[in-house]
């Protein structure tokens, strides 16, 4: 928006829509950047998980268990007509963008069935992800509105942008800190609490969230690896 009127005008542009985003409950901070664009703190970061999934989770669905929403995000995608796939299945290595997305997304999903199994339930607290490595894919996910509708047609046949497919990798990179570092479930004889709920949670938001960009780039959600 700030760009349409020209760079020399998007300070300006930026700093009329920092004072309305300013007024909004929920916002701490907004800074402009030299481009006009803005850099947004909230106070409940979390609360991008809520915005991810939507309608699909209701507190009244996580109050009872995970069972009763798990399947809300299982079938996500099917493999469209947009070619061939941007990343071939193996190497099954971390030097191959495709395995880190897909494995990031299996991941995501084994949280959800292994939530299940544990019974852990309660209502989402978006303020107990306020670990470093969920704030960093709670940052990430935030810019799921921004990557709608990348896809450009080229030469007859849609091409994913490059921004997309980056997009996905810093998601399942983040994620997979998170899960190896934020344990998402509880260990041993560890109750489930708070953080672990809004864990899965933020699973759930993370593998939707890869599960239709995948298919957006035609390639198919693996259902394990």
């Amino acid at each position: 928006m700030a760009l349409s009127r020209g760079l020399e005008d998007a300070p300006g542009v930026g700093e009329e829509l920092a004072a309305r985003v300013r007024a909004l409950a929920g916002v701490v901070a907004v800074e402009v950047r030299p481009d006009g664009l803005l850099v947004i703190e909230v106070a409940e970061p979390g609360e991008v998980v809520r915005d991810v999934l939507g309608e699909g989770m209701g507190e009244e669905s996580a109050a009872v268990g995970v069972p009763a929403w798990v399947d809300v995000v299982a079938d996500v995608g099917v493999r469209d007509d947009h070619g061939d796939e941007p990343w071939p299945d193996r190497p099954r290595d971390w030097g191959n963008p495709g395995f880190v997305v897909r494995y990031a997304y299996v991941r995501a999903g084994n949280v959800l069935r292994w939530a299940g199994d544990l019974g852990v339930r309660g209502p989402f607290r978006p303020e107990a992800l306020d670990d470093p490595r969920d704030r960093r894919v709670l940052r990430t996910l935030a810019e799921v509105a921004s990557r709608t509708g990348e896809e450009r047609p080229v030469g007859g046949r849609r091409r994913p942008e490059q921004g997309r497919v980056a997009f996905l990798v810093r998601l399942a990179e983040a994620y997979h800190d998170a899960f190896e570092g934020a344990g998402p479930l509880p260990k041993g004889d560890e109750s489930a609490g708070v953080v672990h709920v809004a864990r899965v949670w933020m699973a759930a938001a993370v593998r939707k969230t890869l599960g239709e960009g995948l298919a957006a780039l035609g390639v198919t959600p693996p259902g394990k690896i």
